[in-house]
């Protein structure tokens, strides 16, 4: 369709017949992302509230669609790219979002580690620089004001308050340490997200959540015993991508469902459902919010 025959088809959106203006929404749906700048404009120039209602809704429906495509080609492309994932979730509510300046953001954040990290430092000691930047200089925190809030698995929102949950702490200080070489990974305990740093025989733990204590398996094993847990891999190892992004879909599904939002709970239900393995069962780590 051209230019004039999309401004004629949403120009029928406050046709009297509802016949007419059912099938002009279908055909809207149909012709997806592309229509969002049309409606937009159609928006602006409205004076009608029920057409602007139904415009916002079309708009809203087309993002969310769009969300759920490219969470799946991620998926499918094998997941490689954390931030990519993470910024795709922030655009089901900032759909503006853009990638590069996420990437130039976590750029900057690196370059201010590496000022002061040096490659021959002992593995603890890079961790220790790194925690003295990370807490000390760029002030990233604990959000234990708003623990529960969906701006903490918005990782835009977490980037310009510098105040997060543990998973969404844990992915940025994660991205850093990787740009720097250091080979730190994720890892899901139960109720709690914290990173690892494993290299050959090397590895110990790191909880970004408090202030990047380094702490060892003797810790998980006793931690793990505490909650009467039987261990597994999945309480030690690094996880992959695609777990990390299902965990902050879960902790963005009971920040709405503590709210009170049922509808967009549901729709972020969908988009993890859209990246579940079928017949897998997820880890006990990643019923919780944390």
């Amino acid at each position: 369709m051209n230019n004039s025959e999309i401004k004629a088809l949403i120009s029928l959106l406050d046709d009297e017949d509802q016949e007419i203006t059912e099938h002009v929404e279908q055909r809207i749906r149909q012709l997806g992302g592309q229509m969002i700048p049309y409606l937009e404009s159609e928006w602006e120039g409205s004076f009608n509230p029920v057409v602007q209602k139904k415009i916002e809704e079309l708009i809203h429906d087309l993002q969310y669609q769009s969300v759920l495509e490219r969470i799946r080609v991620w998926k499918e492309g094998g997941s490689i790219d954390l931030l990519e994932g993470l910024w795709i979730i922030a655009t089901y509510q900032y759909p503006d979002l853009s990638l590069d300046k996420l990437r130039r953001d976590i750029e900057q954040l690196y370059y201010e580690v590496w000022l002061e990290a040096r490659s021959d430092m002992h593995p603890v000691d890079q961790i220790k620089t790194l925690n003295h930047v990370f807490f000390n200089k760029l002030k990233f925190a604990a959000n234990t004001k708003h623990f529960h809030s969906p701006s903490n698995s918005m990782i835009n929102i977490v980037l310009d308050t510098r105040r997060g949950n543990p998973i969404s702490l844990c992915t940025i200080y994660m991205l850093i340490a990787q740009k720097l070489g250091m080979p730190v990974y994720g890892v899901n305990l139960p109720s709690l997200f914290v990173l690892t740093y494993k290299q050959g025989t090397t590895q110990f733990y790191i909880n970004v959540f408090n202030r990047g204590l380094v702490f060892s398996k003797s810790d998980i094993d006793h931690y793990i015993g505490q909650l009467n847990l039987k261990p597994t891999d999945t309480f030690y190892q690094p996880c992959p991508n695609v777990d990390i992004i299902r965990r902050v879909l879960r902790n963005l599904m009971l920040a709405f469902e503590k709210t009170g939002d049922t509808d967009r709970m549901k729709e972020v239900e969908k988009i993890m459902e859209s990246i579940q393995d079928e017949d897998a069962q997820p880890p006990l780590s990643d019923y919780t919010n944390k």
